[in-house]
């Protein structure tokens, strides 16, 4: 099949799913390997530079979507509901969820100092986290991870491609020596 007409039916699933295409989705649709995938999939990648939308990698495929920077031009037509918003409460525990995948309840608000039933309410309900089944513990207490729509929103393909923590040090309390931490950054 002519690489042109491979593009076009690429981006005609895209629109038309309005999801994530998985990679094994659009191989058996089109019945080409990874690698040919992967390459025309690039050049269209680049095609789409000069245009309002792009097709993005999100974990194990691949989505058509608006340019981050015409958002505040789309909104207002697609949801005449307020922007929602994500308070600095929320931003920790959903950045204590997305590098820590499959952790409690009890071990955020170990983490916090406070408890964290409103913001993780708030982080299901936006659909960026969600429930990532019971672990083997006492009480069997519920875990939870990020979702894709995480991952879209802060514009990541996967969790690894997080920016890393930075290294930090601790005193005999077990408590983050900040002093330390800043005289460390002012010699680098």
């Amino acid at each position: 099949m002519d690489i042109e007409k491979i593009k076009k039916i690429i981006e005609s699933i895209c629109f038309a799913a309005g999801r994530v295409v998985t990679i094994e989705e659009l191989m058996l649709t089109l019945e080409i390997s990874k690698d040919d995938l992967d390459k025309i999939v690039e050049s269209m990648q680049q095609d789409y530079k000069q245009r309002g939308i792009e097709l993005i990698k999100v974990e194990n495929g691949y989505q058509l979507c608006s340019k981050k920077e015409y958002h505040d031009y789309i909104y207002p037509i697609l949801d005449k509901r307020s922007k929602p918003r994500l308070s600095g409460a929320s931003l920790e525990v959903l950045s204590i969820i997305a590098y820590n995948p499959r952790i409690t309840r009890a071990e955020i608000e170990a983490i916090r100092g406070v408890s964290s039933d409103a913001s993780i309410y708030k982080l299901l309900e936006y659909g960026l986290i969600e429930e990532g089944g019971k672990i083997d513990a006492p009480g069997r207490p519920m875990s939870y991870k990020t979702t894709s729509e995480f991952l879209k929103m802060f514009g990541y393909e996967s969790l690894k491609n997080l920016p890393e923590l930075p290294k930090y040090k601790m005193n005999e309390n077990k408590q983050i020596v900040i002093d330390e931490l800043l005289e460390d950054n002012i010699e680098n």
